[in-house]
C-alpha cells in the first residue's frame, strides 16, 4: 500500500533544463547534448556532482566545469550553464502535488546547487519556496553535501517520513536518479511531461488529481541541512 509520493524539484515542477542546454549549444555551433555529455563524464565526482555537494563555490565550479568541457573540445564557462537552469513552473504538477498530500506523506529531494552561489538574485525563488513548503519534508544535496543516486539520500527520506521504500512512490525526470530507488523497492516514475506523469501516478495511486484541490494548511516542511 503507498503510504508517500516522494519527488524530484528540477525536471517535474520546473520545465527540463535539457531544453535550455540545446538551445546554448545551437545558438554557439556546440555539439547536440554537449552539456549533458561533461556531465555524464564521472558523474559521481566531477564539477557538477561537487558543485551540488557545496564542495565547489561558483568560481571554483566555473573553472572546473571549463576545463572539462576543454578536454572533450569546446569552451564553455561553467557560469553559463548555472545560467540554463531556471525553468518555467509547471503549474499542473503543483497542483497534482496539492491534491496527493491530501492523502499520503509527501517529500522532495533535490539535487541543487547553494542559493547563494547562483552568481544573481534567484527570480525562481518565491515560487521555488511556495512549492518546497508544500512537502513534509525537504532533502537539499547543497545542504546536506550527499546527491541523488547514493542510495544513502533515498533511505534518509524514508525514515523522516517513517515509511518502508516498498511503501512509496518516487517521480524523477533522470533514469539515472530512479535506478536506486527502484532497486530499494520503490515504485517509480520517469517525468518525460507533466501530463504523462500525472496520468502514471493516478494510476498508481487509484486516485484523480483534478485541478481544484486544495491543500490542507499548517502540514509541516522541515529541510534536512545535515
Amino acid at each position: 500500500m503507498i503510504e508517500a509520493v516522494i519527488w524530484d524539484f528540477g525536471g517535474v515542477f520546473t520545465s527540463s533544463p535539457f531544453e535550455a542546454f540545446a538551445r546554448y549549444e545551437r545558438e554557439r555551433d556546440l555539439p547536440a547534448d554537449f552539456i549533458r555529455r561533461i556531465n555524464s563524464v564521472n558523474h559521481l565526482d566531477n564539477a557538477w556532482a561537487r558543485f551540488e555537494r557545496a564542495e565547489l563555490d561558483l568560481d571554483g565550479f566555473d573553472r572546473a566545469f571549463a576545463q572539462e568541457a576543454l578536454a572533450l573540445g569546446h569552451d564553455v564557462p561553467g557560469k553559463d550553464v548555472i545560467a540554463l537552469l531556471a525553468g518555467d513552473v509547471r503549474p499542473e504538477m503543483v497542483e497534482a502535488l496539492k491534491g496527493v498530500r491530501k492523502r499520503f506523506k509527501t517529500g522532495c529531494i533535490t539535487n541543487n546547487v547553494p542559493s547563494n552561489q547562483t552568481g544573481s538574485a534567484d527570480g525562481r525563488a518565491l515560487y521555488v519556496r511556495e512549492i518546497m513548503e508544500l512537502f513534509d519534508f525537504v532533502i537539499e544535496s547543497s545542504r546536506l553535501g550527499l546527491r541523488k543516486p547514493d542510495p544513502r539520500i533515498y533511505e534518509m527520506m524514508c525514515e523522516a517520513l517513517n515509511v518502508s521504500p516498498r511503501d512509496c512512490v518516487y517521480l524523477d525526470d533522470l533514469g539515472v536518479n530512479l535506478k536506486p530507488a527502484r532497486a530499494m523497492g520503490m515504485t517509480t516514475i520517469k517525468v518525460e511531461t507533466a501530463t504523462q506523469a500525472i496520468v502514471e501516478l493516478e494510476r498508481v495511486l487509484g486516485m484523480k488529481l483534478g485541478e481544484n484541490d486544495q491543500a490542507p494548511e499548517g502540514r509541516p516542511h522541515p529541510r534536512l541541512n545535515g
